[in-house]
């Protein structure tokens, strides 16, 4: 049994779904988080963190330390006594905090990213272990009762943008543009939905309410929110950032697209699809249980000391 020190900034959902399979599979999870909440938290914040970091890490129950995300990293590569694995999730390394992540996974045991683009970025041995889903939660539900459920137009063609507006990256304003371009394409009313802040067990039937997914970021590392559309069935448009190129390859009634133009002439024909979706065949690659059994192989790399940090 493997019994390991959790370090995140954040408890989201997919976290959670992650320390959930990995006790399944018989690890220990003790889960500091950092103090405070929401983004931009004081240097104090992390100051208190480490604190908690050497402290547990210290003690009899720890054989080692996984730092998810990479602002968690310089606190558990500064306690001394355990391996660390660290996991970078996308925007920590091809965002803001790049270079903090990229010098602390030259010090760690093992590094995990969730795209073969993510690993191209470091100058080190990384492996692949995307977040994996649960695909019985995610799965297809009768359309009609799920616009019912979230009270949208039941005679409106919805697209669904699953992120907050405010986070930049995520690009908002782009989807509003594609969504104004498709409009001439589309008959009837088309409504553009962006839902964040749903508990996690509700995104479901809004995924099945709406009629496709469109992703307009500028950098992702390998995004729950398509995998778990795919799981439901949902044609999703999308910009080709991290790997979404390859989870979305040879899914029908789903694409690819660099321009606005391509994407509103993407998002127009996924909403007249000339075949059914099939990405819940291509979801079934990402469920928990592969995801578990690759992290296991990553932890006792890390404690058998097979990989030297470069």
């Amino acid at each position: 049994m493997v019994r390991t020190l959790q370090l995140v900034t954040s408890r989201r959902p997919f976290f959670e779904q992650q320390v959930e399979v990995l006790e399944r599979n018989g690890v220990t999870c003790t889960v500091v988080p950092v103090p405070g909440g929401g983004r931009g938290r004081s240097l104090a914040a992390y100051v208190r963190f480490y604190a908690r970091v050497l402290r547990a890490a210290s003690g009899p129950d720890i054989d080692l330390v996984h730092a998810n995300y990479g602002l968690t990293a310089p606190a558990a590569l500064a306690q001394p006594v355990r391996p660390v694995v660290l996991s970078l999730w996308g925007s920590d390394l091809l965002g803001r905090y790049g270079a903090v992540s990229e010098q602390c996974a030259r010090f760690a045991d093992e590094v995990v990213v969730m795209s073969p683009e993510m690993a191209g970025a470091l100058d080190r041995e990384a492996t692949v272990v995307p977040h994996g889903i649960d695909t019985d939660r995610f799965a297809p539900e009768p359309r009609e009762a799920a616009v019912a459920a979230v009270g949208w137009d039941a005679d409106a063609t919805h697209v669904l943008f699953p992120y907050d507006t405010e986070r930049a990256e995520k690009n908002y304003p782009r989807a509003e543009r594609v969504v104004e371009r498709a409009r001439g394409a589309v008959a009837g009313p088309l409504e553009l939905h962006a839902v964040s802040g749903v508990p996690h067990e509700e995104v479901p039937t809004y995924m099945n309410a709406a009629d496709a997914m469109l992703l307009t970021s500028d950098r992702e590392g390998s995004p729950n929110a398509v995998k778990e559309a795919l799981s439901c069935n949902l044609p999703v448009v999308a910009t080709p950032v991290g790997d979404v190129p390859d989870l979305l390859d040879g899914v029908d009634c789903s694409a690819v697209a660099d321009t606005d133009a391509a994407l509103a002439d993407a998002l127009a024909d996924a909403l007249a699809p000339s075949t059914d979706p099939n990405g819940r065949e291509r979801a079934r690659e990402f469920g928990l249980d592969r995801m578990g059994e690759d992290l296991l192989g990553v932890y006792e790399r890390a404690l058998d000391g097979e990989v030297t940090a470069a």
